[in-house]
Order: C-alpha cells, then structure tokens, then sequence
C-alpha cells in the first residue's frame, strides 16, 4: 500500500510538472501569443521543413536560404519544391495553432515543440512538446482536437 502510495505522490508531482511547462509559455498567463510559433528572429517552427513530414514522413531541417515568408514570419525548407509546394497551399502544409503543442492547446496554453512528436491527422499536421506529452494527447486524439480548435482562436485574440 505504501509503495502504490508513493508511486501515485511521484505521478501527480510529474503531472504538475507538466502543466507549469506547458502553462509557462501560455496566453493564459498574460503573453502575447504569436499566431507561428517563432524565433526570435521571425523563423517560423524552429527552422524546420513542414512539408518534409508530409511528403517524408519526417522531420527535417529547413535550409535557410531556402524560404517563404507567409502569415507573419519565414519558413524553411530542405528543397525548392517542398517550398513550390507550401506556397501553393500554405494552409496544407502548415502545422495546427501555428506550431505550438496541439496538447497544450487543447488545455488553453501554448508551449514549443519537439519536431520528432508529430502525427497527421485528417491531412493537418499537429506537433506536441515532446513524446510523453504526444502519448497522452494520443489517448483522446479527437476530443484534444476538439479542444483546441475552440481554444486556439481566444489564445491568439489575447495577443
């Protein structure tokens, strides 16, 4: 009993853990949110290539003389036709919430990405914090969507 005590202490712990990661970055916290999840330096989802996880089925890297500036900041590249390809239908391509953890969208919070927790679904490409975060978005998939597509315009309206 002990043991399964302890054991649901460290869970709950890694549970909030998890929530002020993601809410460190979120609207509800007084930021501004970006519509694309930025550097800086207007790069839009760290430098990487959308399409590639389309057309790849992976995450690749964008070549930064490879780009297209489109809602408000660069993106990347590994090729001119995947490039050819995003600026023909830039709403295709781009990842859901402009980058951000489809996760802690659907929580009312924004938070970065690990660009090998992805998944397409329904052709729309969704990215999460991190592979632990992706397992659990991944238990209720289209009730999170849910979630988020009614989130995602109050948190970007915060801006």
């Amino acid at each position: 009993m002990k043991l399964l005590h302890k054991t649901h202490a460290t869970s709950v712990l890694l549970s909030l853990l998890m929530l002020l990661t993601l809410l460190s970055t979120t609207a509800l916290a007084g930021k501004s949110v970006n519509p694309v999840n930025q550097t800086s330096k207007g790069i839009a989802v760290k430098g990487y290539d959308m399409v590639a996880y389309f057309i790849d089925s992976q995450p690749t890297k964008g070549n930064k003389e490879i780009t297209y500036d489109w809602n408000g900041a660069t993106w990347h590249f590994a090729s001119t036709e995947n490039r050819d390809h995003f600026a023909g239908n830039p709403e295709k391509y781009a990842p859901q919430y402009g980058g951000y953890c489809a996760y802690a969208v659907s929580q009312g919070a924004t938070a970065t990405f690990d660009p090998k927790a992805w998944k397409i679904v329904n052709d729309k490409l969704y990215l999460n914090l991190n592979p632990k975060i992706q397992k659990r978005w991944g238990k209720d998939i289209p009730g999170y969507i849910i979630a988020a597509d009614t989130n995602w315009p109050q948190i970007i309206a915060e801006k």
